[in-house]
């Protein structure tokens, strides 16, 4: 497969993106709620740096390779919000201190990055070697997407069972849990017997979540770029800004009433590109998407489904007011 990046690119990326751990890990140091304006800027801070960004690989690297950055940042962008109500379920079922939620975001940032860096370089050796391994990527973004259909229309979406999760299960089985928050320590010693923190379960299962999370988001890259990369860096960027952007949408989330929606149809339409693909590599004369063509499609989901998750809420928010029930068309009284 081939790259934009030499060695040399290669170094200095993952420098960077080290380098702005740090600075998280220093500006989380002491535990703090965090204020809208500083989530705001931080957050306007990680959205400008990938911009910036993809005006270096458009100039240096040609339109193409720049129209692959900026639609693959796009994708994984949208799906990193999907990530955040997941993320904001599992902090409010284990009832996380204010304080605290920045830090545990933080460790899942870095538990995804490093489990997108194997899945990466695991798919860019396969995408290599076996060109049906497209199909494969293809029909597990298809399948994703019917799934998140389905829990959409059953109303199942982003249900989070703390008690359920397999992981869980084996921290408490193997280790005493304390009742309370200990700060970000993960253990304490109990009764003269090391026990492990509240802060340790919710950060292993948000690095649990992380795990289906890449499952999805990498083939989901490499439908639109076969570059290794600009599928890490896409990655490294959305991920970077996740926790300021928590804060930031943290009480609007909820107005994404759709969101389910239109995610399962950007997976779904990728899952049909990567088969065509495939079916393209096999068959030449069968078409290939355009990158552009992507793009708009994308960019066109989107815009529906915030549109329609728009007027959903407005509704929903006339008919709490008119005092009716949500089956209930605004006027029927």
């Amino acid at each position: 497969m081939t790259s934009i990046a030499s060695p040399t690119l290669w170094f200095i990326t993952i420098g960077v993106v080290l380098a702005l751990l740090a600075v998280d890990f220093i500006a989380t140091r002491k535990p703090h709620e965090v204020s809208m304006k500083e989530a705001i800027a931080w957050s306007a801070f990680y959205v400008a740096l990938p911009l910036a960004f993809g005006l270096y690989v458009w100039n240096v690297h040609g339109g193409d390779r720049g129209l692959e950055y900026y639609t693959g940042y796009l994708v994984e962008k949208t799906l990193s919000v999907d990530n955040l109500f997941v993320f904001m379920l599992l902090l409010a079922a284990f009832a996380v201190p204010e304080v605290l939620k920045q830090r545990v975001l933080l460790y899942g940032i870095i538990g995804a990055l490093v489990l997108r860096g194997i899945f990466i370089a695991l798919g860019a050796a396969a995408l290599s070697r076996f060109d049906w391994v497209f199909l494969v990527f293809g029909a597990i973004l298809l399948l994703t997407g019917v799934k998140l259909l389905r829990d959409a229309i059953r109303g199942q979406e982003h249900e989070v069972e703390v008690a359920e999760m397999r992981v869980v299960k084996v921290m408490r089985r193997f280790m005493p849990v304390t009742d309370d928050y200990e700060g970000a320590k993960f253990t304490v010693i109990k009764d003269g017997a090391r026990a492990l923190t509240p802060f340790a379960l919710v950060t292993v299962a948000v690095f649990a979540t992380d795990v289906v999370f890449a499952v999805d988001s990498v083939p989901a890259v490499y439908g639109i770029t076969g570059d290794p990369y600009l599928v890490f860096v896409t990655n490294a960027f959305a991920l970077l800004g996740l926790r300021a952007l928590y804060f930031v949408l943290e009480g609007a989330l909820g107005a994404l009433a759709h969101l389910s929606y239109g995610l399962a149809a950007i997976l779904g339409f990728i899952g049909f590109k990567l088969v065509l693909h495939w079916a393209h590599l096999v068959w030449p004369s069968v078409p290939d998407v355009p990158t552009l063509t992507s793009l708009f499609v994308i960019l066109g989901i989107l815009t529906v489904t915030i549109t329609t998750s728009l007027v959903a809420n407005r509704r929903t928010k006339a008919k709490a007011a008119a005092g009716l029930d949500e089956d209930e068309p605004v006027g029927s009284r």
